[in-house]
Order: structure tokens, then C-alpha cells, then sequence
């Protein structure tokens, strides 16, 4: 096993058999925190942006907090309720891309593709930079290095998912359910006091907040509606990562559906308890918030505050005051939401793969993100949701703020896609139903995802409008970047079907085969190329050598006639000593003096078994097999000759394979320990 391999099982563990998948799939306990933690985690950033909006106009808009939470929670609970129709119906894991192409076309669906994957790539981006400020608040030294920090943050992500997803998701459970109790327990304890009327303020209810420019003056319906569409569209980043869970259904152990429909309850009542008592507590508690650009709109008493004010996040400051004398309290709660930003981010890497891999089997993504790795995940879509979010971290510097702009677009242009797919869906079997109690359920759930399609469309035309100029017109050119590439990727491989498609021509035989063998020296790789030319009995054989220096094509010619060779040898001259270009040439001649014929290039090539040595041998014949495949007619045929490197290395692959390892028995990779030589 070389360096390459140690390495990687160090990193991945051992490889796991196809037969082996069941083992990876999750039990609810564990699928919560794996698919709902990006859900639970907007917990972190959606309220703080919708006091950021909300404080345009100043502080006396935080009145309207409560009801934009509620409002939030209804779209919620409306969204949550129409993916429980989902998973049921197409439990195959394609989600809303599925439900889209089915139900509305190979458009519709290449459209919700498309907008999920920028969403996965945002939702890595988002929550790792949130995490990785959170890590810059309370490490000076990570201070104005947060983009490279986010960056590591990803790559030790993507090393714990390519693991798989059942050995990433029991690491990620425990940080998810200690958010859960922080965060509930935090709310819980802050609502009995404000029930008891003992409720603290929070460090920054002293202060006060100066209205931005142009909203220092009495609001206008017009402009109070306005803003509190902005600061509802904000707070709707809350419903980023519900769609996961649909996408994920194949990850669920039996029953999948409803297993998946329970997790999405779960996620539901979680994530919106926790975001009405997050905003109703920090409005009660005095809250006063606003953009981290724009700290200068914070006053005391009228004066400015000093320049080395640190505005602490929503969660923080209430933590705080209701921790005010029980410091671990507080610790604990901030410790787990900088966590669980960074660990929100596998959401988008259980989701992003499975998609890819749909996508590739149906033709619109490259094949290779399909495969399986050895840890039995998608590997490939791993690594490339990894470099894209890491892409975007750094040009846009980690910055929430920014960031947030490009996040929601994607998925409620997936929601809406997804619900209309779905009405479809209940009114084509409601056609051919003739089961009365089937045909009550299914009108129940078409009007469930009526009314979702009521919500998400309400709200995406709200993000479109106050999002656009802000950066949402961004998300919208990737999609259409990704939908133009996705379209083109199913043409080219419905082309290439059609050319590859066979036909009785096909079965014609050429009218000759004309062999020629290449020849650097007459040794034993040489001698083995003709004699296995020989046995393919071709119609003419002959051996070609390409003469760079007199000297050495005389001592080639007489040792060819010493030894009596009964194939005549071809001496191709090359006056400014190219090696390829004249066996091209050649081929090519004899290809067109007999178009319906075949030119057979037979290649002695060593066999070596160090990387290095690679290195120093059969590059010519790499570069001739480069240009031959574009040569019509001509096939190309190597003959391997192994040096005693390779030998070694064969055995030291058969010596490792022999080895019987700890569990090998219990994984059934052995049938008894004795049947099995046992290497020390």
C-alpha cells in the first residue's frame, strides 16, 4: 500500500462494500441533527437580520417584531406541512427537482436544480462564515482572518463527510442537540421571568438608534410596508435547508417516507419555537440592533459610541442577561451556536450530493457525480460543493452581511416549483381515483400544497422585490449560469447516445487490418509487441522505426537482419528528430490509401511499480496515444511488459490483501480466521 492509499485511509477509514450500504442509512435520532441542523441554526442569523431591517427606521419598528416572527412561523409551518406530502409521494430522494420534473417538465425540473445547488453552496458559505465570526469574536487572533479561517473550516467538513454519512451525522448529532437544549433551555428560563416580571435588560437597551438616511422622518404606508417586507424576507432565511430532508429520504432506515415525515415535524415545531422566543425576548429585553457597518447610527445619550464597541449578536446578548449570574450559562450557549454554524453547513453536504448524483444519472451533471466513493458517500459532489463555497468565502471576505444578500432566492424559487409540481401531481391521480378515502386524502393534501404554493409564491415575489438590487440579482445570473450549463451537459450526452447508438453497418468488417509494431530497440518488449501483432493475424504486418540518428538505425537495421525477423521494418526518417509526428503521418497515409480498412499501432510499453519511474519512461508513447485518438481508423494498442518493479509491487498489494484485520470475521470479509494465512 503506497503513501497515497495510507493516507487516505487514514483520513477515510477502510472502504466499504456496495452490500454494505444499509449500514449507513439513519435512524431518526440521527437524521434530525444531520439534515435539520442548517434549519435549526438560521436561529442564529434570521432574527438578527430582521432587527438589522427593522432598525432603519429606528427602534420604535421593533414593535412590529413579534408579528413578523409569527409571520414567518406561518410560512414555516405552511412549507413543513407541504414537505410531508413530498417525501411521501416521490420518497426516491430527488425532492423538489423530482416533483418539478415529473409533474411540470425537464424545464421546470433543470430550473429547481439549478436554484438548489446555488442554495446548498450558499448554505455552506453563510453558515461557515457565521461561524467563523463567531470564532473571530472570541479569538483576537483569528481577527481579520476569518475568510481563510472559514475556508480550513470547510475542508475539515468535507474530510468528515467523505467518511460517510452515518459516521459524520453521530459526530454532528451531540453539538445539534446540545444547540437544542442551550437555545430552549435559554428561552425557557427568559420567558418564566418575563411571566414572573423579572425579566433583565439586554447590554445594548440603553442605547439608542438613529434612523438611516431618508427614514429619519415619519414612514409612509408605502415605505413602512416596505420596510417590513425587507425585514420579513430577511427573517424568511429561517426556511433555508426544510428542502433537505426531501432530497435526503434514501439516507432514512424503513419506513423512509415516514420516518422523513416525522424529522420534518420535528424540525418544525424546533425551529419555530426557538425563533418566536429568540425575537419576542430580545424585544421585551430591549434589544437594540443594527448593521455591523453601520454602528455609528448607536448612540448614548446622544453621543457617539467609542470606536472599539463591540456589538454582540442577538443570541449573545440575551444569553447574557439571563445568564447575568451563572457565567457557564452563558458560555455554553454562545460556545454551541458558533458550533453549530459551522456544523449547519453539512446539511448542504448530505443534500448537494444526493442531488448531484440524480442529476448525473439523469444526463445533467457529469457522470462522475454519480459515483460512489469508497466510504460508500458521494464523493465527488462532496469535494465540488467544498471548492465552490470556498470560492465564495473568499470573495466575499466571510461576510454575513453580504452573503445573506445572494441566501433565499434559490429555495423559494425550489419551493414554489415544488408545491405547483405537487398540486399536479394530487390532480392526475385524483383523475383515476375511484377509492373514496383515498380520493378525501388526496384532496387533503392537494389543498395542503395549495396553500404552501399561496405562501412561497407571496414571499418569493417579497424577497425579489427588496432583495434584487441588494444582491439577489447575483443568485439569479448562477442560476441561470447553472441552468444554461445543465441544458448543455444533456445535449452533449444525448449526442453522444445517438452517435454511439449501434446500427447493421456496424457490423461490417474492415476490408483489411495493416499492423504496424514501434520499435525503439529490438529487446524484449519489442520482440513480445510482434509476436502478439502475429497472433491477430493482420492482412499486413510491419514494424516501424523512426530514424533520429544514422548511427543507430545502422546498428537497429543489422541486428534486425542478425536475427533473421520475418516482418519487414519500416524506417520512418525525421530530419528534425520528431518521434510522433512521423508515425502520425504514416498511419494516416495508410488510412487514406484504404478508407474502409484499419491501421492496428501496437505500443511496447513498461510496466513500473514506483510513481517516479513513471516518470522516466513511456512518455513518448502517451504523447503518440494522444494524437492517434483523433485519428480516424486507427486503433491504438498497448503491450505491457513488466519490469521487476512492478513485480515487487504486485507482491506487497497481494501481501496486504492476504492480511487478516480486526472485524474483518464480523464485516464477513473472511469466512474463519483459518482460512486465511495471518502476515505479521
Amino acid at each position: 500500500m503506497g503513501v497515497g492509499d495510507v493516507s487516505k485511509r487514514i483520513l477515510l477509514g477502510r472502504k466499504l462494500r456496495s452490500s454494505q450500504l444499509g449500514e449507513t442509512l439513519l435512524p431518526k435520532r440521527i437524521a434530525l441533527p444531520v439534515f435539520a441542523s442548517d434549519a435549526l441554526s438560521s436561529v442564529a442569523y434570521a432574527p438578527d437580520e430582521v432587527f438589522i431591517m427593522l432598525s432603519l427606521a429606528g427602534a420604535s419598528t421593533y414593535i412590529w417584531s413579534w408579528k413578523i416572527a409569527i409571520a414567518v412561523a406561518l410560512v414555516m409551518a405552511a412549507v413543513i406541512a407541504s414537505y410531508r406530502q413530498n417525501v411521501h409521494a416521490y420518497p426516491s430522494g430527488g425532492g423538489d427537482y423530482e416533483v418539478a420534473t415529473v409533474n411540470l417538465g425537464a424545464a421546470a425540473g433543470t430550473t429547481v436544480a439549478s436554484a438548489l445547488l446555488i442554495d446548498y453552496v450558499l448554505t455552506v458559505a453563510v453558515s461557515i462564515s457565521s461561524g467563523a465570526q463567531y470564532a473571530a469574536s472570541a479569538i483576537p487572533a483569528l481577527s481579520g482572518h476569518e475568510a481563510t479561517f472559514a475556508a480550513v473550516l470547510v475542508v475539515v467538513l468535507m474530510a468528515l463527510n467523505l467518511r460517510g454519512i452515518r459516521e459524520s451525522g453521530t459526530i454532528f448529532a451531540i453539538p445539534t442537540y446540545l444547540f437544542m437544549v442551550a437555545i430552549l433551555g435559554m428561552c425557557a428560563i427568559g420567558l418564566y421571568r418575563l411571566a414572573v416580571g423579572t425579566l433583565p435588560q439586554v447590554e445594548s437597551a440603553g442605547l439608542s438608534i438613529e434612523p438611516a438616511p431618508g427614514l429619519d422622518g415619519p414612514l409612509t404606508t408605502f415605505a413602512l410596508l416596505f420596510l417590513l417586507a425587507r425585514a420579513f424576507s430577511s427573517g424568511c432565511a429561517a426556511l433555508t435547508g426544510v428542502e433537505a430532508i426531501s432530497n435526503g429520504v434514501p439516507a432514512f432506515r424503513r419506513p423512509k417516507s415516514q420516518n422523513a415525515a416525522t424529522t420534518l415535524l420535528l424540525l418544525g415545531v424546533i425551529a419555530i419555537t426557538m425563533m418566536i422566543s429568540v425575537i419576542v425576548l430580545a424585544k421585551q429585553m430591549g434589544l437594540r440592533y443594527v448593521d455591523p457597518h453601520d454602528l455609528d447610527r448607536l448612540t448614548m445619550d446622544g453621543k457617539p459610541l467609542p470606536d472599539d464597541y463591540d456589538q454582540h449578536t442577538v443570541i449573545a446578548q440575551i444569553a447574557r442577561a439571563v445568564f447575568l449570574d451563572f457565567s457557564p450559562g452563558f458560555y455554553f450557549v454562545v460556545s454551541v451556536t458558533g458550533v453549530i454554524l459551522v456544523l449547519a453547513a453539512n446539511t448542504a453536504f448530505n443534500g448537494f450530493p444526493v442531488l448531484g448524483s440524480i442529476l448525473a444519472q439523469d444526463g445533467y451533471a457529469p457522470r462522475a457525480l454519480g459515483s460512489r466513493g469508497d466510504r460508500l458517500a458521494y464523493s465527488n459532489g462532496i469535494v465540488f460543493l467544498a471548492v465552490m463555497a470556498i470560492i465564495l468565502i473568499l470573495a466575499f471576505d466571510a461576510e454575513v452581511t453580504r452573503l445573506i444578500q445572494l441566501y433565499i432566492v434559490g429555495v423559494f424559487v425550489s419551493f414554489n416549483l415544488s408545491q405547483l409540481g405537487m398540486i399536479r401531481h394530487w390532480t392526475r391521480h385524483l383523475a383515476t381515483e375511484r377509492d373514496p378515502a383515498e380520493r378525501r386524502r388526496m384532496m387533503r393534501s392537494r389543498a395542503i400544497n395549495a396553500v404552501g404554493l399561496t405562501f412561497t409564491a407571496v414571499v418569493l415575489v417579497i424577497v425579489l422585490i427588496t432583495k434584487f438590487l441588494a444582491g439577489a440579482w447575483i443568485t439569479i445570473l448562477a442560476m441561470i449560469f447553472f441552468f444554461v450549463l445543465m441544458r448543455g451537459i444533456k445535449s452533449h450526452y444525448d449526442k453522444v447516445q445517438l452517435e454511439l447508438a449501434a446500427d447493421e453497418e456496424d457490423k461490417l468488417m474492415p476490408t483489411r487490418v495493416h499492423a504496424i509494431v514501434l520499435v525503439s530497440k529490438l529487446h524484449k518488449p519489442t520482440l513480445r509487441a510482434l509476436a502478439f501483432a502475429k497472433a491477430t493475424r493482420p492482412n499486413i504486418l510491419e514494424g516501424v522505426y523512426v530514424a533520429t540518428d544514422s548511427a543507430a538505425t545502422n546498428r537497429l537495421l543489422e541486428e534486425w537482419d542478425e536475427r533473421r525477423m520475418d516482418v519487414p521494418l519500416k524506417v520512418l526518417h525525421s530530419p528534425y528528430r520528431e518521434l510522433v509526428r512521423p508515425i502520425v503521418e504514416y498511419a494516416t497515409e495508410i488510412r487514406k490509401t484504404n478508407p474502409r480498412g484499419v491501421v492496428a499501432v501496437y505500443i511496447p510499453e513498461y510496466v513500473v511499480g514506483r510513481w517516479w519511474e513513471q516518470l522516466l519512461h513511456n512518455q513518448t508513447a502517451l504523447r503518440l496515444k494522444g494524437r492517434l485518438l483523433f485519428t480516424p481508423g486507427v486503433m491504438v494498442i498497448s503491450v505491457p511488459f513488466q519490469l521487476r518493479s512492478s513485480q515487487i509491487a504486485r507482491e506487497r498489494e497481494e501481501r496486504d490483501d492476504a492480511r487478516v484485520r480486526a472485524g474483518d470475521l464480523r464485516r464477513g470479509r473472511v469466512s474463519d480466521r483459518s482460512d486465511r494465512q495471518i502476515q505479521p
